[in-house]
Parts: C-alpha cells; structure tokens; sequence
C-alpha cells in the first residue's frame, strides 16, 4: 500500500472546540495525498465525540483521519505514541488551536519538497514560517541553519516536515517537558546531518499562549535549553555564542518579538534581513 505523502499528528487531552477547529482547517486542503492521526490522551470534555459525531455527517473525510485513545504522560509521549502509528512519508505536527494557514499549505509544501529533491538536495527536514495569531504577526524562519542558528533558536515544530526516518531510530525524549522538540531537530542537524530546508511559505498558523509559554514553563525551557546546548555543543563555542547573543541585544530583541504593540516592527525587520539572506 503506498504512503501518504505527509502524516499530520494531533496529540489531544480536553481541548475543547480546538480539536474539531484543527483537523477541520486539514480536511480542507487542496491536496489529496495526506492522512491525519489524532491521538487522545484520555479527554473528558467530549471533544473526541464532536470530532467523531462530525465526521459521520461528512463521510468522504472519515477514512482519512484516525483517532487513537490511549494515555500518555506528557505531550512529547503522546506524539511519540502517534509516530508509531503514522504511515506518511513526512510528519507534520499541529497542536490543537493551531490551523494550516491556508487550503494550499500541503500543496504548496509539497512542491516545495518534490522541487528540492529533484535539485539533488537530498534534505530530510524542511520548514516554512507560521503566522502568530496571538500576536497578529507572520514569524519568518531563519532561510539558512547553521551552528549559531541551532543554538539561537529552530522552528517550532508547526514549521517544521521531518521524513519519517527521522523518527524509526528514536522519538522524542520524553525527559524534556518543554524543549523536547528542540533537542530533536538538533538531534536531526548534528547526528543524522538532515540538511534542513527552508520553504518561503507560511505553513500554519499557530495559536500561541499555551503550554510552553507559561512563567513556569517558561523557566523550564531556559534550563532545558542549557541541559540540551551542552549535549551538542563544547563549552567554548557555547560561551562564545552566549556572548554574541548578549552584545547583539537579544533579550531585548525577544521582548520585541513577544510584544503586541513591537512585534509587528520586529518581524518586519527580521524578515527583510532573511529575505537578504536567501
């Protein structure tokens, strides 16, 4: 049986309306070649029933989404569990509340795919922008990942297509709470040299003020981020990048991005230096 071209895994626990929200902005695309696998941590809230009660009324959808319950212990675990299960050759994570940006986007990313590959990049990774509905911003991603890149930051993973091969050798490490994602695209970029891609399309659009972006969490993302630098990189380079990050304003650059009222001058700043870049 041939693969779907992409897998799209939504991990679910009481979400709400999200849920439904999320897999109906996939099953509008413009591109066939996908499957969509929900998994449900155990929700209460009768989310999971909306869901099913909306594809009975729309038969030609249902057999392209499965729903799968069973529990997990965190996030990270969940998407893990959803992995084993995915089929496509590419997968793509959406949390709930987060949208495809547009009917195109799986079309418009498939292109982009096929059209790398024919050019001999050989890349298992590629990734696009997402627009920040909290914020009312389109976020560019960086067109050119190196060392410094990976240590500043990577897209999140609702920017980022990994080839499944990514994931037979090992998921997510479920011991980071917050920056799970973090540590594997590194895993990805240093251990198995995917090569990333950019893509100049906006691929989703992404809900923001959730789970990663409490006070809390917040703190706990800071301290994974160091845990997770010192696995990848000595200790020189991580002081000397740390120093360029300070020299070059970067909390102040971040609190930019994160305001209502400046992250609309950021972001067009920022794209009009990675438009440069390209």
């Amino acid at each position: 049986m041939k693969k779907p071209m992409f897998s799209v895994i939504v991990v679910s626990l009481n979400p709400g309306e999200k849920l439904l929200q999320t897999v109906r902005s996939m099953l509008g695309q413009t591109f066939p070649d996908y499957e969509i696998v929900v998994k449900d941590g155990g929700s209460k809230d009768g989310s999971v029933h909306a869901l099913e009660e909306y594809l009975a009324r729309h038969p030609l959808s249902a057999p392209r989404v499965r729903i799968v319950r069973q529990p997990d212990g965190s996030i990270y675990e969940g998407m893990n569990q959803a992995l084993a299960l995915a089929e496509g050759e590419y997968d793509y994570f959406l949390n709930c509340g987060d949208l495809l940006a547009s009917p195109r986007a799986l079309e418009e990313a498939a292109a982009r795919i096929r059209e790398s590959l024919a050019a001999g990049s050989g890349s298992l990774l590629f990734y696009g922008d997402i627009y920040d509905a909290l914020r009312g911003q389109t976020v560019s991603s960086n067109p050119h990942m190196d060392d410094f890149a990976c240590y500043r930051n990577v897209p999140c993973h609702q920017a980022c297509l990994y080839h499944y091969s990514l994931f037979r050798e090992r998921g997510y490490e479920t011991g980071y709470r917050v920056r799970a994602d973090y540590e594997h695209f590194l895993w990805c970029y240093f251990r198995k040299q995917a090569a990333p891609v950019y893509m100049p399309l906006t691929l989703a659009s992404y809900e923001g003020g959730g789970y990663s972006e409490t006070r809390e969490n917040r703190r706990r993302s800071r301290r994974e981020h160091r845990e997770i630098t010192a696995l990848y990189y000595g200790p020189g380079k991580r002081a000397a990048y740390e120093l360029i990050l300070l020299l070059t304003l970067a909390p102040l650059r971040t609190a930019m991005a994160e305001s209502r009222a400046l992250s609309g001058i950021y972001n067009r700043l920022k794209k009009a230096l990675y438009a440069k870049r390209r």
